[in-house]
């Protein structure tokens, strides 16, 4: 399976065949630093969890809280994971208790800041929408106005990574 039909499989045949040209022709990288010229600077747990704190105060105040927040090198992208959202219920006595987790695959430490923003977004939008629903992409959307551009040019950095190797080392 080709990498563009592996990230992009679920955008149009012409969106797929102008990025599988950019890549033949290796314009891709070009394209992408050129929009995005140096990665994030959250590089650890503790940095990913503030940043998680702030989007959810500004945009999910009344969602249920969020226990941890990490980087986890077993998630692998190959497997449509970017991120990972996992929900508990636990019984503490007489009280259920609730732990929400993020998780995001440790290959998006270098990353640009607005592709991890959307990976983040996307992972706590499912504290108040379990599914991949109309409601969902349009919380999303409410977070990070950009989402789904910066969803298809992850996805095109996927392909660009797959193909060439990493952008953003730094």
């Amino acid at each position: 399976m080709s990498e563009v039909n592996q990230y992009l499989g679920h955008y149009s045949p012409e969106l797929q065949s102008q990025t599988r040209a950019m890549l033949d022709s290796g314009k891709t990288e070009a394209w992408l630093l050129n929009k995005y010229p140096k990665a994030h600077e959250l590089t650890n747990d503790k940095q990913l969890y503030h940043f998680v704190q702030e989007l959810k105060q500004r945009f999910m105040k009344s969602s249920g809280s969020i226990s941890k927040v990490a980087y986890d090198d077993k998630l692998h992208v190959i497997h449509n994971a970017l991120g990972l959202h996992t929900f508990v219920s636990r019984v503490q006595g007489k009280k259920l208790k609730a732990k929400n987790e993020i998780r995001v695959a440790s290959m998006f430490r270098r990353v640009p800041e607005p592709m991890l923003r959307m990976i983040l977004v996307h992972e706590l939008a499912h504290l108040k929408e379990k599914e991949h629903n109309k409601a969902f992409y349009k919380l999303c959307q409410y977070m990070e106005p950009d989402y789904h551009q910066l969803e298809f040019e992850l996805r095109v950095y996927l392909c660009h990574k797959e193909r060439y190797g990493e952008l953003w080392l730094s």
